[in-house]
């Protein structure tokens, strides 16, 4: 029951780097197995395991909720948490019951720092998810390197299998650079620049008869400049600000008319 064996594909297709291997030990719902692939198919993991899911594979239900996620398409399906495991050298198993084991306990976001030290060794990582209804078994826990939990409430502390998938895909993915869907800042405006804009609302203010008394102009001006500085401006949302303090002195598309008395 093993078809695409351990040697299934752990590198994402998105983002061209290893990721960790998730193994789902005994799940029972194919809503929640499917809704596991999608969230990891969101946060590139590719590498979706199944240990002996209690309703067959495959399973209809896993299709319906994974909404086209390719990570179930992969899915590898095995009898054994030792087949799922056999190429795994750090194996992190998620709970939040103490079990009585003398084991490092980690929160997701370490254990995925860690992990990516392991990755980048050219090691393979495993993280344990249990069933819906009693989590890990003692066993499989004895197997891990070490215990992944989340800081829950502890009266309320066990979270739906696609949830616990969720938090832990997001941590490591959370390493990454910002998604190239989004664009970096353009440069901040230069010192220069902004002394520009200063001076230039400075004047027209000055003009307006905005610095009363007069000898609280540089405490005024102060203000001001505080309050832009703390914006980061770019050099565009310069011109745009320079544009507005020239439009409501003069008015779009007329010039200034300079009184003699």
């Amino acid at each position: 029951m093993n078809p695409a064996g351990p040697e299934i594909e752990t590198v994402s297709a998105e983002t061209g780097a290893p990721a960790p291997v998730f193994i789902l030990v005994a799940p029972q719902l194919g809503e929640n197995i499917g809704a596991c692939a999608r969230v990891m198919g969101n946060f590139a993991i590719p590498d979706l395991r199944l240990v002996a899911p209690r309703d067959g594979w495959p399973n209809p239900a896993a299709q319906t909720m994974a909404a086209g996620s390719p990570v179930l398409e992969r899915a590898a399906v095995f009898d054994t948490l030792d087949e799922a495991v056999a190429d795994c050298q750090v194996l992190y198993a998620t709970t939040a019951r103490p079990r009585g084991m003398v084991k490092p306990v980690l929160t997701g976001r370490e254990a995925m720092a860690r992990a990516r030290t392991h990755i980048g060794s050219g090691e393979r990582v495993g993280v344990l998810f249990g069933a819906e209804k009693s989590g890990l078994p003692n066993e499989a826990v004895t197997r891990a390197t070490a215990i992944l939990t989340l800081p829950v409430d502890p009266g309320f502390a066990s979270l739906n299998l696609a949830m616990a998938c969720g938090v832990i895909a997001h941590e490591w993915r959370a390493g990454d650079p910002v998604p190239a869907p989004f664009e970096t800042l353009p440069d901040r405006a230069s010192a220069a620049e902004m002394e520009g804009l200063y001076g230039h609302l400075q004047d027209e203010l000055d003009r307006a008869g905005f610095f009363y008394p007069p000898e609280k102009t540089p405490l005024m001006m102060q203000n001001l400049i505080n309050i832009f500085a703390r914006g980061g401006l770019t050099e565009q949302e310069v011109r745009t600000l320079r544009g507005v303090i020239k439009a409501l002195t003069i008015g779009r598309g007329k010039a200034r008319v300079v009184r003699k008395d």
